[in-house]
Parts: structure tokens; C-alpha cells; sequence
């Protein structure tokens, strides 16, 4: 196990091992951050599910109330018509069929999300081993399949985020910038953990959420207590 250097044990040692409330937690993950830029918050959490199994599969989206302090480049795979609506809703690049397929395949990937509309997905499909590992294949699970680009390229570029139990029971997900107001954090993960518990699949028994965890870039995490949500 790497050895923790001082910045992180001294920030550490102002975390309780304890559950913290949201307005304790919130300004707390924000003094531990050390990091000489404004880091992101993530948000950790451990669920009763197991993943493996098609019907306790947690998956979503969310548009943050606040943002998440980062301007997402988007990418539109549309044509026709919906080339136009795509740049009109704010879409920082917009092909069409094999031409950006290639200039992908070739090794570009300027871009933080993917829209492609059904009738492009023939060639997005080509895409599955490029896209796929980082998280950008585009689903219509969560919108980004879609007629509708103008709607879908609004909502990533005003916060919406994607949240995906892993293999081992996790879900990771970034809920803003440590120059972020309290209040603005709060409504964050509020937002995100009140989404991931909407998503809880019938077939899931037992506890659902079994931990939570925020932490910045850099420094230690957090733990929340979940009853806090469960409301």
C-alpha cells in the first residue's frame, strides 16, 4: 500500500471516523482539500445490489441544480435537419456518418459527451471499443440516443451527469468544484444520491445504500450518513 504523504494525514487527522451530516460535511470537504486549484467533490456510494444481475443494475442521469464547474465539450452525430438544431442548441462539434467516424478512429476524442441520433448508430456501433472504456457511448438509457439533440445537448451542457453501479457494487460521481458555496454542494449531492435511490431496482433486497462518501480531488473522504436521504 503507497504511503500517504503529509498534506493528506494532516488533512485526515480533521476527519472523524464518524457519519457527518450534509451541512457538517460540506464546508469540512472543502478545508481538507489541498490541492493548489479548485478540485472537484466526488460523491461515493456502496450499494446493496449485485451487479451482475441484469435486474439490480443502477443506472441514470441527473442534471446537477448548480452545474459541475466544468463546460462539457459536446459532440453531435446527427444529419440532415438535425445537424442545424444540434449548433443552434450550443453543440461544440457536429458530423455526420463516416467522416467523423474516421477523424475518431484516427485518434480524436476533443470532447466530453456523445450524442448521436438512432438513425447514426450503424456507424456510432463502430465506436463501441473506442467510446465505451471512457464512458462516452452514447445510450438511449440515458438520452443520449435521441431525436431530441437540441433537449440533449441543453441538459449536458447545463450538468447533466451519468451514474453507473460497477462491478463492485459502486457508484462514482463527480457533484461539483471545492470553490462551489456550501449550499450549492449540498443541492448537488442531494440532487445525485436522491436520483440513485429513485433507480433502486425492484429486484434489489435488503439495505439499499450502504454507505456515502464525499471527497475532493485531493484529500480524504467523508462519510455521510445515509438516513439523512431517506426521508
Amino acid at each position: 500500500m503507497a504511503k500517504k504523504g503529509k498534506k493528506y494525514l494532516e488533512a485526515k487527522s480533521k476527519v472523524e471516523n464518524r457519519p457527518y451530516s450534509l451541512q457538517e460535511a460540506v464546508p469540512l470537504v472543502k478545508e481538507v482539500s489541498y490541492s493548489k486549484f479548485p478540485g472537484s467533490v466526488e460523491l461515493s456510494m456502496r450499494l446493496g445490489v449485485d451487479p451482475k444481475k441484469a435486474d439490480q443494475m443502477v443506472r441514470g442521469t441527473v442534471v446537477l441544480p448548480h452545474g459541475t464547474g466544468k463546460t462539457k465539450r459536446v459532440l453531435v452525430i446527427a444529419s440532415g435537419e438535425k445537424i442545424k438544431e444540434a449548433e443552434e442548441a450550443g453543440a461544440d462539434y457536429v458530423g455526420g456518418g463516416e467522416e467523423i467516424i474516421k477523424k475518431i478512429q484516427d485518434g480524436w476524442l476533443d470532447f466530453d459527451a456523445v450524442v448521436a441520433t438512432p438513425d447514426m448508430m450503424r456507424h456510432v456501433g463502430k465506436l463501441g471499443k473506442i467510446l465505451g472504456p471512457r464512458g462516452l457511448m452514447p445510450s438511449p438509457k440515458t438520452g443520449t440516443v435521441t431525436f431530441d439533440v437540441a433537449k440533449a445537448v441543453k441538459e449536458i451542457k447545463a450538468g447533466k451527469v451519468e451514474f453507473k453501479v460497477d462491478k463492485t457494487g459502486n457508484i462514482h460521481v463527480m457533484v461539483g468544484k471545492t470553490d462551489f458555496t456550501d449550499q450549492q454542494l449540498i443541492d448537488n449531492i442531494r440532487a445525485v444520491v436522491e436520483a440513485i435511490i429513485r433507480a433502486k431496482p425492484p429486484a434489489a433486497k435488503g439495505k439499499y445504500i450502504k454507505s456515502i462518501y464525499i471527497s475532493p480531488t485531493m484529500g480524504p473522504s467523508i462519510k455521510l450518513d445515509p438516513n439523512e436521504f431517506m426521508k
